[in-house]
């Protein structure tokens, strides 16, 4: 097993003990990850599950529920201080869908790619980008699960997390980088200014993303799980790493991760709001943190500010 589907499995388990998950449902996402009742029984007991065939089944042959959408749009897309719209570019044959956001009225902004959680690319992450356009910089959400079509073509977000946690890592890299190259190639945007921000399993691409791409000068991952230590010395860009309190399966990983960007000499700062879960920015969730998400958000604006100016 790879560490994100590790990872994925182990984000369902956590909502799942802390009540955010129904019983059956998170049987069902997790016979959907294994492709099939037998196997998904056999990681259940791995996990230390009590269940039995009968129950799985069941689970398995529940409906997916609707898949959650934007209930909070802080940033509405016809706001006159911003164009936003769906984009698309190239990585070979495969067309790589996006969701671009640019303040009207900065002549050259700027630029950041928004890497969404394991759920794709909903409409939370495109309100991100136009939050961003907002204030000054061009919002770049890139679509991870444009090689199936997108997002949008799936109807299950089990399916999705599936798809992206099976997925090598270096794929999900290279989007990102063909994507720092489109948003280099947009008038509007300054292509020597280019940072990032990513949530969940976004911030773990993030932090895989800045040990990979050293155009990127600044990166800010939210709650994201640790890259290879080992490479962690390949990062060029100043990173602000943002996480809650109360998350107990990213939270093990932030001792080791401090350790190698101090011994890579890294710019970086780390901040741990108390009270605050993983996923507390996300204001379309169960456990956002109104309070928290601010804080995150002005820290997020500095950061950008000082570094992508």
């Amino acid at each position: 097993m790879t560490d994100l589907e590790r990872y994925i499995l182990d984000e369902w388990t956590d909502d799942y003990h802390s009540g955010r998950l129904a019983r059956r449902e998170f049987l069902r996402r997790v016979t959907v990850f294994s492709g099939g009742v037998a196997a998904g029984l056999a990681v259940l007991v791995a996990r230390g599950f009590a269940a039995s065939v009968d129950e799985v089944a069941e689970a398995a042959s529940s409906p997916a529920p609707l898949r959650a959408q934007a209930s909070a749009v802080t940033v509405p897309p016809d706001d006159p201080a911003i164009d936003a719209k769906m984009v698309s570019f190239p990585l070979g044959s495969t067309p790589i869908q996006a969701y671009l956001a640019l303040p009207r009225n900065t002549p050259k902004a700027s630029g950041v790619i928004v890497v969404h959680e394991n759920r794709g690319l909903l409409e939370h992450f495109k309100d991100v980008c136009r939050r961003l356009a907002k204030t000054g910089y061009a919002g770049l959400a890139i679509d991870l699960v444009s090689p199936q079509g997108g997002t949008g073509k799936f109807t299950d977000s089990a399916e999705v997390s599936t798809y992206l946690s099976r997925t090598p890592p270096a794929r999900h890299i290279e989007i990102l980088n063909a994507g720092v190259g489109y948003l280099q190639g947009v008038p509007a945007v300054r292509g020597d200014r280019i940072g990032t921000m990513g949530f969940c399993f976004g911030g773990g691409m993030v932090w895989r993303f800045a040990t990979q791409n050293p155009d990127l000068r600044a990166a800010v991952p939210f709650y994201g799980p640790n890259p290879p230590l080992e490479d962690v010395a390949k990062i060029h860009a100043a990173v602000l790493a943002l996480y809650g309190s109360l998350d107990t399966f990213v939270n093990p990983g932030i001792a080791a991760m401090k350790s190698a960007l101090e011994k890579a000499g890294v710019t970086f700062e780390m901040h741990i709001y108390d009270g605050a879960n993983h996923a507390f920015f996300n204001d379309t969730g169960a456990v956002y943190n109104a309070a928290a998400a601010k804080d995150a958000w002005a820290r997020t604006l500095a950061w950008f500010g000082r570094w992508l100016s």
